[in-house]
């Protein structure tokens, strides 16, 4: 069956697997990415930049010492380009819009074309405005003025890339713009500064990169604007750099939330710092490839459902904790060391789920098979084999097993409705299952009328012999109770007969394919069952085999009832019949009375006479026989009591024998006689054993130990 649990975990792991990646292909666990992508950045921490990049900020000092409303004069512009280019950088990025005239007339956008010009590597940024509607999308690109732009080294798109939680994480080199690629303004500036001798690593093959963020707001080196016109600051200062003019200033509401700045106070001209950063740098994220990501999805969701089937549920996810734990460590690594981006949620998630699925799945089967147990095993037994998860597989082991039926069962359904039959079972049932739960024992089956349990398994149960014998009296005594009841209802007296035997046998799962149970086979259940049918032909409630009398014949009152041929086995076998458990044996009284003996067998045909010595409920000892009697033979029996109107008439059978004693069991006693028996014991009784002669515990004597005749 190992491969059928193989099956399952694999089922189970393909199952999850493939939810988990629906998932992830769907775009359902792209904000929990994100998220961990900033995680992921806020773990690493930032970096120093290393591409000379400065930022000319267009800050709220500015503002203070300039002493101008926004926009600003064109005019302005052109005096600043003229004293940064006196500096000779390598080129100059302008994330400012002039794409309308400037409301201060021609003049001013002619001033701001000449500092352009003369700077000679000045790239100015348009805006791709895009609106959708219902109906249409419509897309427009907006560049800077003519005038302007045809003096300027080029012009890009300054957009943000924002995802959909508004985060700016990637940028996009290019945009498609009626049928031609328009570039960004930050891969403009990376080409201008390459041409003009800037080191960098070659340009990405994808149009979008993943942003390698260095750090927060003021990364990069920061000049206020208003100094670089107040000529505080050195032109030198932008030698070889790639310069920056951007708003820094909230009010202009330039700022984007970015994984440093998850409030959103990113200035835009610093995200294009990050941008150029990356591209110079060569150090764009590398997203893990999505077949690699699909291949550790399957690996965890199966791994997770098979340690989950394997070991305990708090141990296995230990276990995953751990594994997630390591795998989370790896993707951190990754991240710090190589840029690489690996899935920090869908891997986990399908830990999660493989556990999570397995777990509720494990316990609905464990309720449906502790449902299914709880009519075997006691509450106490169930409780541990739920603990343990023990195997209930087949095992060869000693137990004590106990069967058991009502007398004249049939009888009493023909007296009793359907449903009254049902009602009748119903309690029984469950009155002697809680017998046999409260000595320890499980019920292997129902058939019937018929209860057959076991003792000694699945655990270890030292006393389990003894427990079955407890079990057999407390039948006699809850079966009492329910006769009280039941017996006006059907007329009929209510009993039960009860056999216990001891041995080696096969437990465990025992069944078809088709339906298995937990039970037990084996020649010592076979005559236990054989036991219980011969209290009927005994007459005895319990009849027990040789080896449960060896164990339990100290600690119960126990009778011999001579060898007995069963069925199936060539070698007669030694039964007993237990009265009680550390009280006196029925209560019986010694008397010197004549005793008529009939045979009934072909050897004895004749009517003989002898002394009726003991006398109890369940049968007699003669003394002074003629001759001696075959055990197990059955013969008639006919006696008169003192004080009884009328001579008493029953059937026994010889359980013992010597040479003129003999123990005999009844058989067939009439209700009534069995009345005027027991008032007449209550009157006369002792209580002393009606069981053969004992010369030491549990023996019988042999015919020369026999008491003589008159003795």
């Amino acid at each position: 069956m190992r491969w059928l649990g193989r099956a399952r975990v694999w089922t189970r792991g393909g199952l999850t697997a493939l939810l988990v990646t629906l998932a992830l292909v769907s775009g359902r666990l792209d904000w929990l990415d994100l998220r961990a992508l900033n995680g992921l950045f806020e773990l690493r921490g930032p970096r120093p930049p290393r591409t000379p990049i400065v930022i000319v900020s267009i800050d709220d000092d500015s503002f203070d010492e300039l002493d101008l409303p926004w926009p600003w004069p064109r005019a302005l512009h052109g005096q600043f380009l003229e004293i940064v280019g006196e500096g000779r950088p390598a080129a100059i990025g302008f994330d400012v819009l002039f794409i309308e005239p400037s409301a201060r007339g021609p003049e001013d956008d002619a001033q701001l074309a000449e500092g352009v010009a003369r700077a000679g590597n000045v790239v100015l940024a348009a805006a791709l405005t895009v609106v959708r509607d219902t109906l249409y999308v419509k897309e427009d690109l907006n560049p800077p003025l003519k005038g302007i732009r045809d003096r300027a080294a080029g012009f890009g798109v300054a957009n943000m890339a924002a995802d959909d939680d508004a985060f700016v994480r990637r940028a996009t080199l290019s945009v498609p713009h009626q049928d031609r690629e328009v570039p960004s303004l930050d891969l403009q500036l990376y080409q201008l500064a390459v041409k003009a001798g800037l080191p960098a690593a070659p340009l990405p093959t994808s149009k979008t990169v993943l942003v390698n963020y260095r750090g927060g707001p003021r990364t990069f080196p920061r000049v206020p604007y208003y100094r670089v016109l107040n000529g505080e600051v050195s032109p030198e200062e932008f030698r070889g750099k790639i310069v920056l003019v951007g708003a820094t200033s909230p009010t202009l509401h330039d700022v984007f939330p970015t994984p440093f700045a998850p409030q959103g106070t990113m200035p835009g001209v610093e995200i294009h710092a990050n941008v150029l950063e990356t591209l110079v740098q060569g150090i764009p994220l590398r997203r893990a490839p999505r077949a690699l990501t699909v291949a550790l999805i399957l690996v965890a969701a199966v791994a997770a459902v098979w340690v989950t089937a394997e070991a305990r549920p708090l141990v296995a996810l230990g276990v995953l904790a751990g594994a997630g734990l390591a795998y989370g460590g790896a993707a951190i690594a990754g991240f710090v060391w190589a840029d690489l981006w690996a899935d920090q949620v869908a891997v986990p998630l399908a830990l999660v789920l493989g556990y999570g699925v397995t777990v509720v799945e494990n316990f609905i089967q464990a309720q449906r098979e502790k449902q299914r147990l709880s009519r075997f095993f006691s509450p106490g037994v169930l409780r541990e084999i739920m603990r343990q998860g023990h195997e209930l597989g087949r095992s060869r082991r000693l137990v004590t097993v106990l069967f058991s039926d009502i007398r004249g069962f049939t009888p009493i359904a023909e007296k009793l409705s359907p449903e009254e039959v049902a009602e009748f079972l119903r309690e029984y049932m469950t009155s002697m299952t809680e017998a046999v739960f409260k000595h320890g024992g499980i019920v292997v089956q129902f058939v019937g009328d018929e209860i057959m349990a076991l003792y000694n398994a699945p655990f270890d149960q030292p006393d389990h012999a003894e427990q079955a014998v407890h079990t057999a009296l407390e039948f006699q005594e809850r079966v009492k109770v329910l006769a009280a009841r039941w017996e006006p209802r059907c007329g009929l007296p209510v009993r039960n007969g009860v056999g216990v035997n001891t041995g080696e046998a096969v437990v465990g799962i025992i069944g078809s394919a088709q339906r298995v149970e937990y039970g037990a086979i084996g020649d010592t259940i076979n005559l236990g069952s054989r036991l219980e049918g011969l209290t009927k032909e005994f007459a005895t409630p319990i009849i027990i085999g040789e080896s449960t009398y060896q164990a339990v014949k100290n600690l119960f009152v126990c009778r011999s009832l001579g060898e007995v041929a069963v069925k199936g086995k060539e070698i007669r076998v030694k039964i007993y019949g237990v009265d009680s458990a550390g009280r006196a044996r029925a209560q019986r009284v010694t008397l010197g009375l004549p005793l008529t003996i009939t045979g009934t067998s072909a050897d004895m045909s004749v009517t003989v006479t002898a002394s009726l010595s003991d006398l109890s409920l369940t049968g007699l000892r003669a003394t002074e026989v003629p001759r001696k009697l075959a055990t197990d033979q059955v013969i008639g029996l006919r006696f008169e009591l003192p004080g009884l109107p009328r001579a008493l008439e029953a059937e026994g059978r010889v359980m013992w024998s010597t040479d003129d004693q003999a123990g005999i069991r009844f058989l067939q006693l009439l209700p009534e006689d069995e009345d005027l028996v027991r008032r007449f014991l209550e009157g006369r009784g002792q209580t002393t054993a009606p069981g053969p002669p004992r010369t030491e515990a549990g023996k019988t004597p042999r015919a020369e130990d026999a008491p003589k005749k008159g003795g």
